[in-house]
């Protein structure tokens, strides 16, 4: 008698527990609960990315950095940090500036969007 309420007791213990198990499953398997959850893990993805991508520009940054002094250190230029003034250029060339003048006929700079 008590090895047939043993077995019964351990069936209803063993259905509530699977049913239950099985519930807590169901409801994480619903469209809403799975979106959240996409969202949460893309969210989390996302902070992990950036963190990454924030430590190695910082990484790049100070290698490059101690490499730029290295080669200053290098050729020289650190000695003297008094660089002389850029160089100005114009950035579009005059169309009505004489490139150079003959004797009998100007002739003007080549202009390749003229052609078009």
């Amino acid at each position: 008698m008590f090895r047939r309420t043993f077995w019964f007791t351990s069936g209803v213990a063993a259905g509530v527990w699977a049913t239950t198990k099985v519930n807590r499953k169901l409801k994480q398997l619903t469209p809403e609960n799975l979106a959240v959850s996409a969202a949460n893990k893309a969210i989390d993805a996302g902070h992990r990315l950036k963190d990454r991508a924030v430590g190695f520009a910082l990484d790049v940054r100070d290698n490059m950095a101690q490499r730029e002094a290295e080669l200053g250190d290098a050729l020289g230029i650190n000695e003297n940090p008094e660089l002389p003034s850029p160089r100005r250029y114009t950035a579009i060339e005059n169309r009505n500036s004489l490139k150079s003048v003959d004797s009998d006929r100007t002739t003007y700079s080549y202009n390749r969007n003229e052609d078009h």
